[in-house]
């Protein structure tokens, strides 16, 4: 039998809740967008100290916001409940609670004092998950629908997800579009098509992939599905500080833009050729002029060839290169660069396979 289609997977369980189950393994801690994990689980607090009364709830995707707990029920982490939300209420996961999600909450400088965090009700009733059930199954039929009617209106956006609350009285619609619209026409047949209350919110390429998920050229699954939220921006001189070639289909990910991780070891690079000299300095010898081809940052290796000879590429350590330069300026000219190389030459000779290929065509 094939396996049900878990259109729950984007917020992160590992499949369709059921209204008469408890749905004690529900939340998932695997390939989960920007899972959480509580590494102060097994920490016992001292029995003097009051418990953090706030969580951490997930909904579709990347979205997670706090909710004050309310004193008349225990909550556990994976537990299915309903919060606040404008207007009605809405379904969410509990992700974090205690101290790990004062600690998050500080980290993202959330005055839990501050009136503007709502309230979480209560656990979601057997109703409740039924008609989030529903819910959240019509999505992907809604998002082909939105699709139509802005080919229709003929928009100049692409219509990427949508998010339905859990009561049915609001959908927020994503999109990604390269210059203004004016979707107030689309709203109007949207809400009129769904009967219901229409955010339209515009999203950029990188958060369309992270939506999307999808493997790198690595292998793994993408950064910005799995952990990665805090888009940086990243330039061609990222690439160029890192020896790479400026090839937009290698350097580039799924969302047409150049690789995240291309920022991750920039800094590094940036602090290694701290040491190497300019490679627009020519090394001057009695056979030639020398410039430079190629730097191997993490081997420490500027790779030079004479103007006459540039097919002969020439490996020299970099604190040999400071030295010849350091000599030039002094107007000291070395005999040649081989002299200084670091991989010498080494000739192969082929006699003895071709003995050994003879005698192996006569055996």
């Amino acid at each position: 039998m094939d396996k049900e289609k878990n259109d729950f997977l984007s917020r992160g369980c590992s499949y369709k809740p059921k209204s008469f189950q408890k749905n004690e393994n529900l939340y998932s801690h695997s390939c989960c967008k920007r899972n959480s994990y509580n590494w102060l689980g097994n920490i016992k607090l001292p029995s003097a100290y009051k418990e953090f009364d706030y969580a951490e709830v997930r909904f579709k995707n990347s979205r997670k916001e706090f909710y004050k707990l309310p004193g008349d029920c225990d909550f556990y982490v994976g537990d299915i409940v309903a919060v606040e939300a404008s207007p009605g209420h809405d379904i969410g996961i509990i992700t974090l609670l205690g101290e790990t999600a004062r600690l998050q909450m500080k980290k993202k400088r959330i005055n839990p004092e501050t009136k503007e965090i709502k309230k979480l009700y209560r656990k979601a009733r057997s109703s409740d998950i039924e008609k989030w059930a529903s819910i959240v199954t019509s999505e992907l039929l809604s998002v082909s629908k939105t699709k139509k009617i802005a080919t229709d209106l003929k928009l100049s956006m692409k219509v990427n997800d949508v998010e339905f609350q859990a009561d049915g009285t609001k959908a927020t619609f994503y999109y990604t579009a390269e210059e203004r619209v004016d979707f107030r026409e689309l709203i109007k047949l949207l809400a009129e098509s769904f009967s219901i209350r229409v955010e339209m919110r515009q999203i950029g390429a990188r958060q369309e992939a992270s939506n999307l998920g999808g493997i790198g050229t690595c292998g793994r699954e993408l950064c910005c599905s799995s952990w990665l939220h805090d888009f940086k921006s990243v330039s061609t001189n990222t690439a160029r500080v890192q020896q790479l070639s400026i090839n937009p289909q290698k350097l580039a990910g799924q969302c047409s833009k150049l690789k995240c991780c291309l920022n991750y070891e920039y800094e590094v690079y940036v602090d290694a050729l701290k040491g190497f000299p300019s490679s627009d300095i020519m090394l001057k010898t009695k056979k030639g002029v020398a410039f430079c081809q190629k730097t191997d940052v993490i081997k420490k290796i500027m790779w030079y060839s004479y103007k006459n000879d540039s097919a002969n590429i020439i490996a020299i350590p970099v604190d040999k290169v400071k030295k010849i330069i350091q000599d030039n300026v002094k107007g000291i000219i070395p005999e040649k660069l081989e002299d200084f190389s670091q991989i010498k030459e080494k000739k192969v000779e082929f006699e003895h396979y071709e003995e050994d290929l003879k005698k192996y065509m006569d055996d």
